[in-house]
């Protein structure tokens, strides 16, 4: 069939824009169908948005809801430099004063000097265990014991390595050391002598029990570089003893195996870094606590924030936010100021309801702090605070933890299922817009093929008209 390369050329018709116009109105459903699809994407980005301040709302709760944040207590030394010190529990509080006498220490032994550290010395096996020293004399200058016991600790146990010609050389005993996870760190440290390699072992542990006892099995100048008993045979000179931390706290000596003490005071762990006197108060940490619910507070306000935004009806443009007259959002907004005004079952002094610290809704459903309110609260009754936001495991009591759970609750259950619900509708509606859109093309496909054909017609008639006209004329001309 003759066709038209150019559509209304051969009818002199405008037929291209005919059939622009009737494709135009043919996808009027599918913009229709555009417009919903979007007001549904525009929902399910505010539920998004919802879900997110929901998030920040919880975070906050859950931090209210661990009984630790109102049990922290501040260590504040009234000289510094020579401790630190936090606690978890309440009982921590009052004043101390502390008197560090010594601080605990990891014995270091060093061995003779070697000329070179790539020298073959000797094989055999190393036994390592550890104990304390006790008794006897040391000897500052050769850093050796005299007369003294070695009393093997059973909770640490002995270790052997064994030195043969691949690692027999002093920096070969070096890395099996180190690599046998011995309890013992080894270094080579050159002191610039004429045999200045030598070989420096220091516990891993400190505590007077991380002595060590080192025995060798093997060739005899393997043994003289490195057996090393404290009650025998000393090759080893020691540079630093094993020792505890002794410090005194109201009066009380307190020994420690390591410069972190833990419940010298109770529920406090003491962090030592000189020797010295010191005052030290510890004062609950009602700062952190006043900060929580600030910031929970906060995040309410922000949830309320949000919502209003996605609800508000313009009336001057005519236009509405995503989620005016959303049941979902309505819905967990009610659950959750239900929640803030239910009053807690609290016994003897703990307290109930919000607007005892000092925290109570507005007329616009958003929630002040009286500052003055909640600082007195804190100060008078940090227990009761507690018992209003917090419990313990097992336990659902608390705003803090109440909120959470509820969120919890709401972000898997009815926001999850109005989005999915959402979600899918999108997913149908795009389905929808595709099959129109087949339909469409299938339609204006038919329209230019028709066009086609009426411009080749009209064509053709316009070729015989002026064939004929042409013969008319002629014969016209031909009688005259």
């Amino acid at each position: 069939m003759a066709t038209i390369s150019s559509l209304g050329v051969g009818a002199n018709l405008d037929l291209a824009s005919l059939l622009t116009q009737l494709e135009t109105a043919e996808k009027q459903p599918m913009v229709a169908l555009q417009a919903k699809a979007k007001s549904y994407t525009s929902k399910l980005s505010a539920y998004g948005t919802i879900q997110s301040a929901l998030a920040t709302l919880q975070t906050a709760a859950k931090k209210l809801g661990d009984p630790t944040l109102f049990q922290s207590v501040t260590g504040t030394p009234t000289v510094s430099g020579i401790l630190s010190a936090t606690a978890t529990d309440a009982s921590a509080a009052g004043n101390y004063t502390i008197d560090v006498t010594q601080l605990a220490q990891a014995q270091t032994v060093v061995s003779a000097g070697q000329a070179d550290t790539k020298t073959a010395i000797g094989n055999g096996k190393i036994t390592i265990d550890f104990g304390a020293v006790s008794g006897g004399t040391l000897d500052a200058a050769t850093g050796k014991y005299t007369g003294a016991t070695f009393t093997a600790d059973a909770s640490q146990t002995a270790k052997s390595i064994t030195i043969d010609p691949t690692n027999n050389t002093l920096e070969g005993i070096r890395n099996a050391i180190n690599g046998a996870n011995a309890g013992v760190t080894a270094s080579i440290v050159n002191d610039g002598s004429g045999t200045p390699n030598r070989l420096v072992l220091t516990s891993s542990q400190t505590g007077e029990k991380s002595s060590m006892r080192i025995s060798v099995d093997g060739d005899a100048a393997l043994q003289n570089l490195l057996n090393n008993d404290p009650a025998g045979t000393q090759n080893l000179k020691q540079t630093a003893a094993a020792q505890n931390a002794k410090l005194n706290v109201n009066g009380i000596d307190i020994t420690s195996a390591t410069n972190t003490v833990k419940e010298a005071i109770q529920g406090a762990t003491l962090t030592l870094v000189n020797t010295g006197k010191t005052g030290l108060s510890m004062k609950e940490n009602t700062a952190g606590a006043k900060t929580a619910i600030n910031d929970f507070v906060k995040a309410y306000n922000a949830l309320q924030s949000t919502a209003t935004s996605l609800t508000t009806y313009d009336a001057d443009t005519n236009t509405a936010a995503a989620l005016v007259g959303d049941s979902t959002l309505r819905n967990l907004q009610t659950r959750i100021r239900q929640a803030l005004t239910t009053p807690q079952a609290g016994t003897g002094n703990s307290m109930k309801v919000l607007t005892e610290i000092g925290v109570s809704f507005q007329k616009d459903g958003t929630l002040a702090v009286d500052s003055d309110k909640l600082d007195k609260a804190l100060a008078n009754n940090l227990k009761g605070v507690a018992n209003m936001f917090s419990s313990a495991t097992g336990s659902t009591a608390g705003y803090g933890k109440q909120i959470d759970a509820l969120v919890d609750d709401v972000t898997k259950g009815s926001l999850k299922v109005a989005s999915d619900g959402v979600t899918a509708t999108i997913k149908e509606l795009d389905t929808q817009y595709d099959a129109m859109q087949l339909r469409v093309d299938s339609t204006v496909a038919r329209y230019r093929a028709q066009f086609n054909q009426l411009d080749v017609l009209i064509n053709k008639m316009n070729n015989t008209k002026n064939y004929l006209t042409q013969q008319f004329e002629a014969m016209s001309s031909s009688s005259k």
